[in-house]
């Protein structure tokens, strides 16, 4: 397996910063994606006194940690959130990210969201002078309204650019679309550019994300699938936990958790390699 693999730091929310940045490197990973989501995960912010950005950035070094994607998420569907996202670009290329990540509205909080694929096509194309000058890649991720990855194939060939495509989660498909990954990225496997790699239990609307290896995805066969058409991009590990645990403050204890999470999460990519 020669696909770079990664830990969102997404699986530590409700964790400091440093917390996820020992966490990710003593579980053996050596690519990371940092959050800069408003109000979520916020491990490095624009907004941030450049003097902490440069420690967390020197703690990454220092654990050998190399961020290949920042989680930027904002709503790309409000005008008025589109510089918020052009700031996380130049943050993400700040980092030497290769990739961005956003979903099409507000993660976590998104209000109302409906399907919107002119508006949203547009709204990306006016990025694209950013993501050339800061060389990233735009990977739309599988949230929300958009819940497959085949509904977002009229937005990303209206974009009609190499550096957007689809960031596949495996989880989000059977949480918001009610299918399963292994048949879904059939549909779409194409423009894909970024994976999520989430397991999962139980059905759609069921938060319940466990290490990788450990829930009811078959996620070996949808990596096998995706490598045998060719895919060369990232897999990040995203592990949400249940929805109590995710949601609620964080005891002494907890923080075990995670890490035992992200060391399983890691075994079971070590074992592909």
């Amino acid at each position: 397996m020669k696909n770079k693999v990664s830990l969102s730091l997404n699986s530590y929310h409700g964790f400091d910063t440093d917390q996820a940045l020992e966490g990710a490197a003593a579980a053996g990973f050596q690519f990371i994606e940092p959050c800069a989501v408003t109000g979520w995960t916020e491990n490095i912010m624009p907004d941030m006194q450049q003097a902490e950005l440069d420690r967390i950035k020197a703690k990454m070094t220092a654990l050998h940690l190399t961020p290949i994607g920042l989680s930027g998420h904002c709503n790309l569907l409000d005008e008025d959130r589109l510089n918020d996202f052009r700031k996380n670009i130049r943050l993400a290329a700040a980092f030497g990210c290769e990739y961005i990540i956003s979903s099409a509205g507000e993660a976590h909080f998104g209000i109302d969201e409906k399907l919107a694929d002119d508006a949203l096509a547009e709204n990306i194309k006016g990025l694209l002078p950013d993501l050339k000058e800061a060389g990233l890649i735009l990977g739309l991720e599988v949230h929300g309204v958009y819940g497959t990855g085949s509904s977002l194939r009229a937005v990303i060939e209206k974009v009609a650019s190499d550096l957007v495509g689809v960031t596949y989660d495996t989880g989000n498909t059977m949480y918001y679309g009610a299918e399963k990954c292994t048949e879904e990225i059939k549909k779409c496997y194409d423009i894909v550019k970024y994976v999520h790699l989430k397991d999962m239990i139980g059905g759609p609307k069921t938060w319940n994300f466990p290490a990788t290896g450990q829930g009811e995805l078959n996620l070996a066969e949808f990596i096998d699938f995706l490598e045998s058409k060719g895919y060369c991009g990232p897999y990040s590990v995203e592990i949400e936990y249940t929805e109590n645990f995710t949601m609620n403050p964080k005891k002494p204890s907890d923080i075990d958790i995670a890490n035992k999470a992200a060391k399983d999460s890691f075994l079971f990519f070590k074992n592909r390699m």
